[in-house]
C-alpha cells in the first residue's frame, strides 16, 4: 500500500504529461506555459471605435447605399421627362416633275416645290401632369427604398458590433476565469501531494483548462468572421486594421409597445415605400382614365415653287383617337395593380408590427435577465465559488462540488454577456423597424 501510494504522483506525472503532449500537438504551440500565464492568451488590445463612428463612416462608404443614393436622384429626373411635349418633327420634303433627279425639273411645272413643315404632337390636357405625379411618387418610393436600404445596414452593422464586443469581452472573461480555475487546478495539486486527493481530480482540472483554450480558439474564428462582415459593411479592405470594439453598455427602452407600433407605422421605410407606391398606382389608375381621351396633332407646312408661281401654306390639325378596347384592358390592368399594392401593403404593415412586438419582448426580457445575472447570480456564484475553494482547501468538499462552482461562475459571466448582445441588438431591430434612435 505504501509503496503504491508513492508511485501515485509518479503515474499522474505521467498522464498529464501525455495529455499536455497530446494538446501542445494540436494547438501547435506551448499549453503548459499558456496555462500557467493567462495573460499570454492572444486577446487583442487597441484603441476601441465607438459605434457612431463607424456608422458615420459606412454611411459614407458603403457601396450598396451609395447605388441606392444614385437610383433614387435617378429617379429624381424623371418628372421634368415625362412631363415634357413630345419631340417636335421638321421635315424637308422636294418635289420634282420630269425627272427622278433632286431638284431636277424643278422650274417647268408648279406642281414642283421644295417644302419645310414641322409637326407637333400634343396630348390631351392633364395627361403630362399626371405622368409627373407618377414619377414624382416612385421618385419618394425610391427614396424610401434608399432609407430602407441605409437603415438595414445600420442595423447589420450594429447587430455584428455587438456580437464582436461579446466575444471580445469573454475572451476577457475567459482570461479571468482561467486565473479561478488555477487556484482550483493548485489546490487540487496541493492535497494530492498529500494524499488527500485523487488523480481522476486533478485529471479534471487540467481537462477544464484545456476546455477553456478550445473555448479561446472558437471565440477567436468567431472574432475574425465578425470583423470580415464589418469591413464589408463599412467599404474598407480586409487587410486593414482590426476593429476593437468599446464595452457594451445595457440601454434603456424609453417607450411602450404601443408606443414603439405606432412609430412604426409612421416612420418604417419599407411601410413609407410601400405607401409611396400605392399613391403611384392610384394615379396610374387616373392616367389610364384619362388616357381614353384623344391626343392632338398640329402641323405647319411651307412649299416653295419657282420664281413665276406663287408660294403654299399649309396648316394641318388631327385627332388621333383611342383603341376603346385597348383602353379598357389599361384601366382594368390599372386598377388591378393598385388593388395588389394595397395587399401588400397590409402584408408588410403586419410583418412589421409583429416584428416590432416580437423584438420588444425580446428586449423587455433580456432587460429583466440582465438585472437577474448583475444583481443576483453572478455575485451569488462569484461568492459560492469562494466558499467552495476555502472548503475544498480544507478538505471539507469534494473536487466535483468546487468544480461545478466554478463553472457556474464561468457560465453566468458568460450568459450575462450574451444577454447583453441580445438586448442591444433587440433595440438595434426595434430602432431599424420604428425609424427611431434610442440613445
Amino acid at each position: 500500500m505504501l509503496s503504491i501510494g508513492l508511485n501515485r504522483p509518479l503515474i499522474v506525472l505521467v498522464v498529464l504529461g501525455t495529455s499536455l503532449a497530446l494538446v501542445n500537438t494540436v494547438f501547435g504551440q506551448d499549453v503548459s506555459s499558456r496555462l500557467s500565464n493567462p495573460a499570454s492568451m492572444p486577446v487583442r488590445g487597441g484603441t476601441p471605435s465607438p459605434l457612431r463612428v463607424l456608422i458615420d463612416e459606412a454611411l459614407q462608404k458603403n457601396p450598396q447605399i451609395a447605388a441606392s443614393s444614385s437610383a433614387w436622384r435617378a429617379a429624381q429626373k424623371v418628372p421634368q421627362e415625362v412631363s415634357a411635349l413630345p419631340d417636335t418633327q421638321v421635315s424637308v420634303q422636294q418635289f420634282s416633275v420630269g425627272s427622278p433627279r433632286p431638284f431636277a425639273g424643278y422650274s417647268n411645272s408648279d406642281f414642283a416645290y421644295i417644302g419645310f413643315g414641322v409637326s407637333q404632337d400634343i396630348p390631351y390636357p392633364g395627361k403630362r401632369h399626371l405622368l409627373a405625379i407618377a414619377a414624382e411618387q416612385d421618385s419618394d418610393s425610391m427614396r424610401a427604398q434608399t432609407d430602407s436600404v441605409r437603415a438595414n445596414m445600420v442595423r447589420n452593422l450594429k447587430i455584428a458590433y455587438f456580437q464582436l464586443a461579446y466575444i471580445q469581452e469573454t475572451l476577457g472573461i475567459l482570461q479571468k476565469d482561467q486565473e479561478l480555475l488555477k487556484q482550483a487546478q493548485e489546490a487540487t495539486e496541493a492535497r494530492y501531494r498529500v494524499g488527500q486527493g485523487s488523480q481522476q481530480d486533478v485529471l479534471k482540472a487540467q481537462l477544464q483548462q484545456t476546455k477553456i483554450l478550445q473555448e479561446f480558439a472558437h471565440h477567436h474564428q468567431e472574432e475574425g468572421v465578425l470583423e470580415a462582415q464589418m469591413k464589408e459593411l463599412l467599404g474598407r479592405p480586409q487587410d486593414s486594421p482590426e476593429i476593437i470594439t468599446e464595452p457594451l453598455v445595457a440601454r434603456t427602452l424609453p417607450f411602450s409597445a404601443a408606443e414603439l407600433l405606432q412609430k412604426a407605422r409612421e416612420q418604417n421605410p419599407d411601410l413609407q415605400a410601400q405607401n409611396a407606391n400605392i399613391r403611384q398606382r392610384e394615379t396610374e389608375v387616373e392616367i389610364a382614365h384619362r388616357n381614353s381621351r384623344p391626343d392632338f396633332n398640329v402641323q405647319y407646312n411651307y412649299q416653295h415653287t419657282a420664281s413665276e408661281f406663287r408660294d403654299y401654306y399649309m396648316a394641318t390639325f388631327s385627332v388621333r383617337l383611342p383603341n376603346r378596347g385597348r383602353q379598357k384592358a389599361e384601366l382594368a390592368e390599372a386598377q388591378e395593380k393598385k388593388e395588389q399594392s394595397q395587399h401588400e401593403l397590409d402584408s408588410e404593415s403586419q410583418q412589421v408590427l409583429s416584428e416590432v412586438q416580437q423584438q420588444y419582448v425580446k428586449a423587455k426580457t433580456t432587460e429583466e435577465q440582465l438585472k437577474i445575472y448583475s444583481d443576483g447570480l453572478i455575485p451569488q456564484s462569484s461568492a459560492a465559488f469562494r466558499a467552495a475553494l476555502s472548503a475544498y482547501q480544507s478538505n471539507r468538499l469534494e473536487f466535483s462540488s468546487l468544480l461545478s462552482a466554478f463553472l457556474d461562475v464561468l457560465n453566468f459571466d458568460m450568459e450575462y454577456r450574451n444577454q447583453l448582445a441580445e438586448h442591444e441588438s433587440a433595440l438595434a431591430n426595434l430602432e431599424r423597424l420604428t425609424g427611431v434612435e434610442f440613445r
